[in-house]
């Protein structure tokens, strides 16, 4: 059943930066091969890719170059399926850019990221987005701590998409915590995340995150009393399993089995899979199991964004007893 403080109907708006990726093939060297693939990579953009997946009504937010890397950005988040009728292009600065580096790990695959991003057009965001007509409609917007660090301006748009105590908000404010350290100024994030993750209604972090920003000893219950406010708190604890703290009720469900390619963009997905939970009105576990499916799909990919299950696989994933659970493996295999 839909949580009382959660919109009845609505959209999710997802605001933030995406850039062009390069990356060579799979078990290819930057240094030697001879061609780059070209994707997209975001963390707002890929929770909305992945919101669309599911099914939900989504529409991205954010600024791009009047260049071809931008166009080749927006269409591709587009074709995904996301509502990008409302994202900027702007004629003055360039669109953002990442490359892969990959190094094979026992592991799997361990990527090393450049950001080419400095005065890049999202980094020029700033609180006017929040006025942009798509928000009307918003059942939840979603942020993450990219934003914040990008410049001055998007750490005032995320202020004020903040401002507003909850309770008196027209739509739930979604906020991943998503360290990124090489984009903050040494000693600066750690109290900026936790003012801003505090006042959100829905919040995301992973414990090895928060062990970083806040204390290496953090258990999941000890983030809860650092992060007492949001309605909802998630507590990602890598691939063993999740913990999700409400006003009255803490459910942890173990994470689904499966072989790591690659996992970024596995906390997007995650993300996703449990706002679609909440806003098709499953309980905490199936929502949460429902992060874990969406996240083991990314994890088996070497871009942001992989393929999710079948609907009918997702269905009896939820479907299965607490107890069959965690032994069933990423395919879905029951």
């Amino acid at each position: 059943m839909r949580s009382g403080w959660l919109p009845a109907e609505g959209t999710v708006v997802c605001i933030g930066e995406t850039m062009a990726a390069l990356a060579p093939a799979p078990a290819q060297s930057l240094e030697t091969a001879e061609h780059l693939r070209v994707s997209v990579a975001g963390a707002e953009s890929n929770v909305a890719m992945y919101l669309a997946d599911l099914g939900v009504p989504v529409s991205w937010l954010s600024a791009l170059g009047d260049d071809a890397l931008g166009r080749r950005v927006r269409a591709a988040v587009g074709a995904a399926g996301v509502d990008v009728g409302a994202v900027r292009h702007d004629p003055e600065r360039p669109t953002g850019l990442l490359v892969k580096e990959p190094a094979g790990t026992r592991g799997g695959v361990r990527t090393r990221v450049h950001y080419y991003r400095g005065g890049s057009a999202a980094s020029a965001l700033g609180p006017d987005v929040l006025h942009d007509d798509t928000l009307r409609s918003a059942a939840v917007v979603h942020l993450t701590g990219v934003t914040p660090a990008l410049s001055p301006s998007c750490r005032n748009l995320v202020e004020r998409a903040l401002a507003t105590p909850p309770g008196e908000r027209p739509y739930a404010v979604s906020f991943d915590v998503n360290h990124r350290p090489a984009l903050w100024p040494p000693g600066t994030a750690a109290g900026v995340l936790r003012d801003l993750a505090d006042r959100a209604d829905i919040v995301f972090v992973g414990l090895d995150e928060a062990q970083e920003l806040w204390d290496a000893g953090l258990k999941p219950a000890d983030v809860r009393e650092l992060l007492p406010r949001p309605r909802l708190l998630v507590v990602k604890d890598g691939g063993r399993e999740a913990t999700a703290f409400s006003d009255d009720a803490v459910s942890t469900v173990p994470a689904l089995r499966t072989e790591v390619v690659e996992p970024v963009g596995a906390g997007d997905a995650f993300a996703a899979g449990f706002l679609a939970g909440l806003l098709r009105g499953l309980d905490m576990p199936r929502a949460l199991r429902l992060g874990h499916i969406t996240a083991a799909s990314a994890l088996r990919v070497t871009d942001d964004h992989g393929p999710l299950p079948d609907g009918a696989r997702i269905s009896r994933l939820l479907a299965v007893p607490a107890r069959e659970w965690a032994a069933i493996g990423a395919a879905g295999d029951e």
